[in-house]
C-alpha cells in the first residue's frame, strides 16, 4: 500500500514537470513570436516608405513624359509654321512686283492694242502673261489675292482709307479697292486698302 502513493507522487511530479516543460516551450514560442512581430512592423514601415517613393518617382516620370510630349508637339508646330510662313518676307517683296505689273497692264490703252501696233500689242500680251504666271506661282505657294469689292468690311483683311456715303450701297460694305490685298495660308499678309460705305 505504501508503494502506490509513491508511484502516484512520482507520476504527479512527472506530469507537473511535463506541464512545466510545455509551459516553458509555449512561453519561449510566445517570446519568439514577439520578436518577429517587431521585425514585421519594421518591414511593413519600410515597405510603405518604398511604395510612397515609387509613387513619387512614377508621378515625376509621367510628368516628365507629358512635358516632353508637349515640347515635341510645340516644336513640330513651330517647324510646320516655319515651313508655311518662312517665305513671308520674300512674298511681301514679290507683291510689289505684282503691283507694278498690274499697273503697267492697266496703263496701256485698250484701244491702242491692235494689229496696227504690233510692238505695243506683243508688249501688252507679254505683261498680261507674266501677271497671270506670277498669280499662278502665288496660288501654288498659298498666296491668295484679296479683291473685296462689295464685301463686308473686315478689319483683319482690309484697311479703310476713307468712309463715304454712296447711294445704292449698303453701309459697311467696300465700294472701292485702292490696293489689292493678299493672304498667305489664311493669314493676312497685306490688307487690301479700301474705301468703305457709311450712312448718309
Amino acid at each position: 500500500l505504501r508503494t502506490y502513493p509513491r508511484l502516484l507522487c512520482v507520476a504527479t511530479q512527472q506530469k507537473n514537470t511535463g506541464q512545466n516543460l510545455e509551459d516553458d516551450q509555449s512561453q519561449s514560442q510566445n517570446e519568439q513570436k514577439v520578436e518577429p512581430s517587431s521585425a514585421e512592423k519594421m518591414l511593413t514601415e519600410e515597405k510603405a516608405k518604398l511604395e510612397e517613393q515609387l509613387k513619387e518617382v512614377t508621378d515625376k516620370y509621367k510628368r516628365a513624359l507629358a512635358d516632353a510630349e508637349n515640347v515635341r508637339q510645340r516644336s513640330q508646330k513651330l517647324v510646320e509654321e516655319a515651313k508655311l510662313y518662312g517665305i513671308q518676307s520674300f512674298c511681301k517683296d514679290l507683291l510689289e512686283v505684282a503691283d507694278i505689273l498690274e499697273k503697267a497692264t492697266e496703263s496701256v490703252p485698250k484701244e491702242e492694242v491692235k494689229d496696227e501696233n504690233p510692238h505695243l500689242k506683243s508688249l501688252y500680251e507679254g505683261l498680261v502673261m507674266t501677271e497671270v504666271q506670277i498669280q499662278k506661282v502665288f496660288k501654288k505657294h498659298g498666296l491668295i489675292r484679296l479683291n473685296p469689292v462689295g464685301a463686308k468690311f473686315d478689319p483683319y483683311e482690309h484697311e479703310a482709307l476713307f468712309h463715304a456715303p454712296m447711294e445704292g450701297k449698303e453701309p459697311g460694305t467696300i465700294a472701292l479697292v485702292s490696293k489689292i490685298g493678299y493672304k498667305l495660308h489664311g493669314r493676312t499678309l497685306r490688307p487690301a486698302l479700301v474705301g468703305v460705305v457709311k450712312d448718309a
